[in-house]
């Protein structure tokens, strides 16, 4: 090249001059058209023949599967009254990356609805998680006041909340569920499966806001669960639950059960325990409360338990109603113990150790037997052993085997101390007595057909037992307050030292077991009150007046006719009650 102001010239350079070979040329074109090749062929496969990846991948950014929950069961008496239901409530939650964005004046106002402070939905909002909740089971017309505010990021979803319209009558039976609509007590978990059915699901399209525009289809419908229809009457249970809420006020007594048993059927009528809580609120409740007693809590029975001691003593032939026992002027000694009686009796029938409630009379009964057969007995009368309804956490009791008993300890298990058991069982055990003798298993559903029992004593020795009992509810028993106006009632009174750290202590349990009427046994009811305080803890004076209450109200309820005639009860000062605790000391 020449400088400025002189002719530029250009030599050709040979490398400039060589062309490229046609074959790269050739190589580059059929690369790029194998390329578009293999782009085209595999875009067909995606899209026509393998399209389930693209099309999942597409339908995550709109579509999505949702939950439809299924129906809980409805719970019923045994005539129909509703005793749980299910009613629609929506639950408020929130995205917080969206929700985060809202303005102090929409907080506020959000706040005000769902009863919350604006720096409690801060802290909300302010969560990590994709999903929170802001507020659950709020009733519909609060939901639409909270969507008519319009707020980003702010949703709802439609739940169930559990209604118990009887409140406290049915607390302890029924139980409740929990925010997703689960049982957690009572009936509720005891029939879980059943009540609770199976949640569904649809596909649904949503905007970019997580808000449904278009139901696409049910993949799986909800299977609603199926109602349980109780064995329990309404009536009768409300009629418990008042008696028991009056004595237990009367006598400042910490807690009490009443068990009603239809003697024909084996179904529980009623089940009521005090203190009792309501399931529509549970925002304050210790695990103390939501105990089912009648279920759960076991105690030494005291002599509610003579008379099947008795009944064994004539079954067996060694004994009958007449045949008197030396009863020692009340002081009877097993080995270095001694047994007392209060009342200072030379000698009583078998009838009459019953209606006086001896320590010393029973005492002496039992161990005239081999303590197995004593122990076969409480055996087949169901003591040791759950009840066997599924109740959730039904209490077993305490029986030890024969072969470790001692003969202080047969003496005294002969009137119920050594032995723990629950309401219920007691109650069960005294359908031996109220039926021919035989033992039928309990019911909490409704039962259409008679069930078959097991023989516990004949026919003969259980319509005796019952002549005896209705003379403790006689002139001269320990029970005369459980007299019912127009109907013959029999029954035991029972009252017990309490044990506290291995000693018995001066606090009682106080309890009555009767049936009703004696001429064709309709009713067993059990009644247990739980430290009675002041002067009055015998069972003839705190539970046998619940007794009465309860049977007059119940028979009259069920429309059982009256078997004897409507007169003044008959009070004497044999009256009161008073049976001695019976340590064995």
């Amino acid at each position: 090249m020449s400088r400025i102001g002189k002719t530029v010239t250009f030599n050709h350079n040979p490398l400039l001059l060589r062309g490229l070979p046609q074959w790269r040329g050739r190589l580059v074109l059929a690369v790029l058209l194998a390329g578009m090749s293999v782009l085209l062929g595999r875009s067909i496969y995606l899209q026509g023949v393998h399209n389930e990846f693209l099309q999942t991948k597409g339908e995550m950014r709109y579509a999505r599967v949702q939950e439809v929950p299924a129906t809980r069961g409805r719970i019923a008496d045994r005539h129909g009254t509703l005793l749980a239901v299910s009613t629609p409530v929506s639950s408020i939650w929130a995205l917080p990356g969206e929700a985060s964005l809202l303005e102090p004046g929409q907080l506020r106002q959000l706040g005000q609805l769902l009863e919350m402070s604006v720096a409690d939905l801060n802290a909300r909002l302010a969560s990590e998680r994709d999903f929170v909740f802001l507020k659950r089971q709020i009733s519909p017309e609060l939901a639409e006041k909270v969507a008519a505010l319009n707020l980003s990021g702010i949703y709802q979803q439609q739940e169930f909340r559990r209604y118990y319209p009887s409140g406290e009558v049915m607390a302890h039976m029924l139980g409740f569920t929990n925010v997703e609509d689960r049982g957690q007590e009572g009936i509720e978990l005891a029939f879980e499966r059943l009540l609770a059915g199976q949640s569904g699901s649809r596909r649904v399209v949503k905007d970019r806001r997580g808000q449904v525009v278009e139901d696409a289809k049910s993949i799986r419908p909800p299977r609603d669960g199926e109602d349980v229809m109780l064995a329990m009457d309404a009536k009768v249970q409300y009629l418990a639950y008042t008696a028991l809420h009056d004595a237990l006020q009367q006598h400042r007594a910490k807690a009490g059960s009443v068990v009603v048993i239809d003697v024909r059927t084996g179904e529980v009528l009623a089940l009521v325990n005090a203190p009792a809580f309501n399931p529509n609120n549970r925002s304050r409740l210790s695990g103390e409360q939501l105990r089912n007693r009648g279920f759960t809590d076991t105690f030494e029975p005291g002599s509610v338990m003579k008379p099947f001691i008795a009944a064994m003593a004539i079954e067996s032939g060694k004994f009958r109603a007449t045949t008197p026992i030396d009863t020692h002027s009340g002081r009877f000694s097993v080995g270095n113990r001694t047994i007392h009686d209060t009342h200072a009796y030379r000698s009583l029938t078998v009838a009459e150790v019953i209606q006086k409630s001896s320590n010393v009379g029973v005492a002496k009964m039992g161990l005239a037997f081999e303590p197995e057969t004593m122990w076969k007995l409480y055996d087949r009368l169901g003591f040791g052993s759950p009840p066997g309804l599924g109740f959730p956490g039904e209490a077993s009791g305490s029986l030890r085997a024969p072969s470790t008993w001692k003969p202080i300890e047969q003496a005294t298990m002969s009137y119920g101390h050594g032995i723990s058991v629950s309401l219920i069982q007691i109650a069960r055990a005294y359908l031996a007595l109220a039926r021919d003798g035989d033992l039928v298993p309990l019911s909490l559903t409704r039962v259409d057909a008679p069930p078959t029992g097991t023989q516990v004593f004949s026919p003969k020795v259980a319509r005796e037992m019952r002549q005896i009992m209705e003379t403790v509810v006689s002139p001269g028993g320990t029970a005369i307050r459980a007299q019912v106006s127009g109907y013959r009632v029999a029954g035991k009174t029972g009252t017990a030292n309490k044990i506290e750290n291995g000693r018995y202590v001066n606090k009682y349990v106080s309890s009555f077991v009767g049936l009703a009427p004696v001429s064709d046994p309709r009713l067993v009811v059990a009644v247990m009150i739980d430290e009675p305080s002041g002067n009055q803890h015998f069972g003839g004076m705190v539970a046998a007046p619940v007794f009465a209450q309860v049977t007059e109200g119940a028979l009259r309820a069920l429309s059982v006719a009256p078997d004897a005639p409507s007169m003044p009860l008959q009070l004497t000062a044999m009256g009161d009650g008073r049976e001695r605790k019976g340590r064995g000391m």
